[in-house]
């Protein structure tokens, strides 16, 4: 399954997501409405711990991106909205941008438990 997260900024919950989907064997890409200047601190130390490779991590534009190459478009939360790509599901996720590590950790693991449940559900080759 081919998926792209989006968010706002595409510095802390869909470059999670994205990184943790490759992990699980998905492909992943994760993108932002409004680009941050870089991935939240966090986000890396939490993906790092984890064992994913961080470097080249760095915040898109949606505007980079086809919806019609993905199989599902998940949208992490606050609303996002795409004027050019259909929205799947949106995770409704809080942003953890500027909070402490726990919350960054608590948003990983909920978006981890999402993507398992999936792979419990599918055959991520498909």
């Amino acid at each position: 399954m081919k998926i792209l997260f989006v968010c706002v900024g595409n510095s802390c919950r869909s470059q999670m997501a994205e990184g943790l989907a490759r992990r699980l064997g998905f492909e992943a890409d994760s993108a932002g409405t409004h680009p941050a200047a870089k991935v939240a601190v966090n986000a890396v130390k939490y993906l790092e711990s984890e064992g994913i490779n961080t470097a080249g991590m760095k915040p898109k534009s949606v505007d980079l991106f086809d919806a019609e190459d993905y199989d599902k478009v998940i949208s992490m939360g606050c609303g996002v909205a795409c004027p050019n790509m259909d929205i799947d599901e949106d995770w409704g996720l809080e942003d953890p941008v500027g909070q402490s590590y726990e919350v960054y950790v608590a948003t990983a693991k909920t978006i981890e438990r999402r993507l398992n449940g999936w792979l419990a559900h599918s055959d991520v080759s498909d």
